[in-house]
């Protein structure tokens, strides 16, 4: 999340117009892009909508140097699919416009330590070009 976080700010520094989106149940990829500030993540969003009432700009969040912040989140452990709801948060985007805000680049931050096969969604969905994959030395990234 880290780099994903410096990654968006470096580019969004450079003028770029980044989304970046947070693909891990702890919702705090974008934390270091919000100054610290905890979003609604959609799936929580999405537990008090019903689909006519739902808006982008209540899912997509300014952060530092202009970079827009979605945070996907998902279910108390033990409980679903944290996939399952990363795909809930593509729809929805998907369905609110996302892809008329023309970014430059999106970035999903997706967690290293991967139980479940939703979590390669934007790479089998077509949503990415390129897969970037960051890991460090400790079991969990292994």
């Amino acid at each position: 999340s880290t780099i994903s976080a410096n990654i968006s700010a470096v580019l969004g520094r450079q003028g770029k117009r980044i989304l970046q989106i947070g693909c891990d149940p702890k919702h705090d990829s974008t934390r270091f892009l919000l100054h610290g500030e905890r979003i609604t993540t959609v799936l929580d969003y999405l537990k008090g909508k019903t689909p006519d009432q739902c808006c982008l700009s209540d899912v997509v969040h300014l952060g530092a140097f202009g970079v827009h912040c979605v945070e996907a989140g998902g279910p108390e452990p033990g409980v679903g699919c944290a996939g399952r709801g990363i795909l809930t948060t593509f729809e929805l985007l998907e369905r609110l416009g996302i892809k008329d805000n023309n970014y430059d680049g999106i970035l999903y931050d997706v967690l290293g330590d991967v139980v479940c096969g939703g979590f390669a969604v934007p790479i089998r969905r077509d949503y990415a070009e390129k897969v970037y994959i960051v890991t460090s030395g400790e079991f969990m990234s292994i």
